[in-house]
This record gives structure tokens, C-alpha cells and sequence, in this order.
């Protein structure tokens, strides 16, 4: 994992992040800790007592349908903005139709100086546009996202792989 200049473990590790309402975006390869470190970061915060929530992409934005579907989607929005962390699994793995991506623009929205983020993704910035089918919904994401957020870099050979029995 690649910390920025000015950011290191210690600041993951105080969780001073979630107080100042800051982002995370743990990017790189496949199998190289994202999950594992968005995991045991929202562990920590609720173990010190930090409402957290995790989720994958694709479970929060069908947990975001069904609220609208059954005419309850302000009630959700309100409980998930009880959060002072949200973690979004496995950004980009599947696309996102566009009410999907309407539901998830509005989580990221929402939370924009209020709450931390932790998205977990393989791709690049540049390609977000095509899991929301929409390149100025994605820019508009990341252009929150960026503000006050933190870059962090997973390059390497999956650990799965490396563990693997079929070799």
C-alpha cells in the first residue's frame, strides 16, 4: 500500500479522518487489502463507539431500490446519514442502471462534508463514468469525493493467489 506524502498510517489509525468528514478511496489491484483495511477500519470505528455501516456497491444501491420501491427511500437515506462512516465495496466490479446510479449519487451527495467515505475500487478515476453510464455524474462524484478526501494505493500480487491451493 502506497500512502500519500502528507498521510500515513497513523491518520488511518486515529480515525481522525471519520471527525473531519474526510474520504478514502482505497485503489489498486486485485486481492492487495482493499476490502481487508475498509473492513477493519469500520470495525475500529464501531468499537470506539462511531456509527459505521459497510456495504457492497451493488447491495447498497438494491437496499436503495427496494426503499424507493416500497416508498420508504427518505426513511433509508435518514438512517444511513445517522452514519458517521460509510464504506462502498467493490466500486466498479458491476454496472450501475441509472436509477442505481441516481440512488448511489445521492448517498455520495449527501455525505459530502458531513460524513467519511471509504470506497474500495480497481479502477481509475477516469473510467467511474462508465459504471454510472453518465461521465458527468461520475466527475460530479469525484469532484466531492476529491475535496476532501485521500488517495491510497494497492499495487501488488493478490494475497489470494499467493495463498492459493490450485497452483
Amino acid at each position: 500500500m502506497k500512502f500519500p506524502d502528507d498521510y500515513g498510517r497513523g491518520a488511518l489509525t486515529t480515525l481522525d479522518f471519520i471527525d473531519q468528514a474526510q474520504d478514502l478511496v482505497l485503489y489498486g489491484d486485485v486481492g492487495t487489502g482493499k476490502t481487508h483495511l475498509a473492513t477493519a477500519l469500520a470495525a475500529t470505528a464501531c468499537r470506539q463507539g462511531i456509527p459505521a455501516r459497510f456495504f457492497t456497491t451493488s447491495s447498497l444501491v438494491a437496499r436503495l431500490r427496494r426503499a424507493k420501491d416500497d416508498d420508504r427511500l427518505d426513511k433509508e437515506l435518514a438512517a444511513l446519514a445517522r452514519n458517521q462512516l460509510l464504506v462502498i465495496d467493490e466500486f466498479g466490479y458491476l454496472p450501475i442502471d441509472t436509477e442505481g446510479a441516481r440512488l448511489l449519487f445521492q448517498i455520495i451527495a449527501d455525505s459530502y462534508e458531513k460524513r467519511s467515505l471509504i470506497i474500495t475500487t480497481n479502477l481509475e478515476f477516469s473510467r467511474w463514468g462508465t459504471v454510472f453510464g453518465d461521465d458527468n455524474m461520475a466527475a460530479a462524484i469525484i469532484d466531492r469525493i476529491v475535496h476532501h478526501g485521500r488517495l491510497l494505493q494497492f499495487r501488488g500480487q493478490s494475497y489470494r493467489v499467493n495463498h492459493a491451493l490450485m497452483k
